[in-house]
């Protein structure tokens, strides 16, 4: 799937929800949520150590880029302050560079939810952008084994640093497009059953295209309040 189709796809998606909103718009809402095309566009560079901890001169490693369908949640503190939890799911490929390149280093699933604080600056003419600092997890998990190894392949969890950017514009009844991008540098070590190690920067760039859909949370407990009691 393309980046095209996937933020149409996602576009699709949050423009149907909108059609049957759980409350109504509102700029000045506490709550919003986007659904989002983002491409995931890892910097990555490895040290290379082969069995015993020599390390292997010249080699190197890269992570593939991908395109996938992501979701936002924020939460406004303030009018101008808010805090935004991003995620999805993914998978990517491990490849050589260097002495490696073309080896196949294995696969893996990743969960790497971020979570950010956000400063939003007040709406000119619907054109509301923002910046974020915050924090990365990324899971590893069901890594695929690497067929030029002929063996498992392991990633550790880890943490990271994040900035973001972006801006929200207002297209009505509480609908925004949004664009944004994050940058993450984070490290993580990765393991093969042969005994080669390497110590891995991921450090990705992560673009982003959508819709959001912004309202006051009571508005939505107040409608099942009132449901319960008919």
């Amino acid at each position: 799937m393309t980046w095209f189709k996937t933020a149409a796809l996602a576009a699709m998606v949050a423009g149907g929800a909108a059609v049957t909103p759980v409350a109504a718009g509102n700029y000045q809402g506490d709550f919003l949520v986007r659904l989002q095309g983002t491409v995931v566009a890892p910097d990555a560079g490895a040290t290379v150590f082969a069995p015993g901890g020599a390390l292997a001169a010249g080699a190197d490693a890269d992570i593939s880029t991908e395109v996938i369908p992501t979701l936002t949640l924020t939460y406004f503190l303030t009018k101008n302050i808010a805090a935004e939890l991003f995620c999805c799911f993914a998978k990517f490929d491990v490849e050589g560079k260097g002495t490696l390149a073309g080896a196949d280093l294995g696969d893996t699933w990743v969960f790497p939810p971020i979570v950010t604080l956000q400063y939003h600056f007040d709406a000119m003419n619907g054109f509301k952008p923002y910046v974020g600092a915050g924090v990365q997890y990324i899971a590893f998990f069901s890594e695929g084994d690497s067929k030029t190894l002929n063996s498992p392949t392991s990633i550790d969890n880890a943490f990271g640093f994040a900035l973001q950017a972006g801006f929200d514009y207002e297209i009505g009844n509480g609908m925004y497009l949004n664009a944004d991008v994050k940058k993450v540098w984070l490290d993580t070590e990765a393991h093969w059953g042969t005994g080669h190690r390497a110590d891995v920067d991921v450090d990705p760039w992560i673009f982003s295209v959508g819709l959001g859909y912004r309202f006051n949370l009571s508005d939505v407990f107040g409608s099942r309040e009132s449901a319960s009691l008919k």
